[in-house]
């Protein structure tokens, strides 16, 4: 494996060097507190413009329990593009399991969703990681995920 690029912090620009997910699909702002081949902190800013909140509910929106997984799993992403030093790679991502996912609270709009993301095996091609989502501190969803991660070219 190549040398861990030298970042600490992902903004906006560098998570789409690293991941390919776009609007409407993309859903983290910001990471920090990367570690190479250990974790990371994912950030979401949880707007009332986001298109799932159109029909997840009209009267009542609460973000979808498996985009808040998503998240969790492209917060992942950026973790392993900067531990492989994937950079402007195209690094295919693809779950292969979600285990001991519980939902905690709703994620509303106004909230700032964390997503706390630990490598619990990597290296190769499959990882597997530990997360949980918080708001304010609070709990609001947890799950172990693996994925394997594919480099294109």
């Amino acid at each position: 494996m190549t040398e861990p690029a030298p970042y600490d912090f992902a903004d906006l620009a560098l998570i789409k060097r690293i991941i390919p997910h776009r609007y409407p699909f993309l859903l983290i702002d910001k990471v920090r507190d990367i570690v190479p081949n250990k974790g990371a902190v994912g950030i979401k800013n949880v707007t009332a413009n986001e298109p799932h909140f159109q029909g997840h509910f009209p009267d009542e929106p609460v973000m979808p329990g498996v985009t808040i997984v998503e998240a969790m799993a492209q917060t992942s992403a950026v973790v392993v593009g900067i531990s492989t030093n994937s950079i402007d790679k195209e690094l295919g991502t693809y779950f292969m399991a979600i285990d001991k996912c519980k939902f905690r609270r709703k994620v509303v709009p106004g909230d700032v969703l964390e997503m706390h993301v630990n490598v619990l095996r990597g290296g190769g091609k499959v990882w597997k990681f530990e997360g949980r989502a918080t708001v304010n501190g609070e709990l609001a969803a947890q799950a172990e995920f693996t994925a394997m991660m594919d480099l294109k070219g």
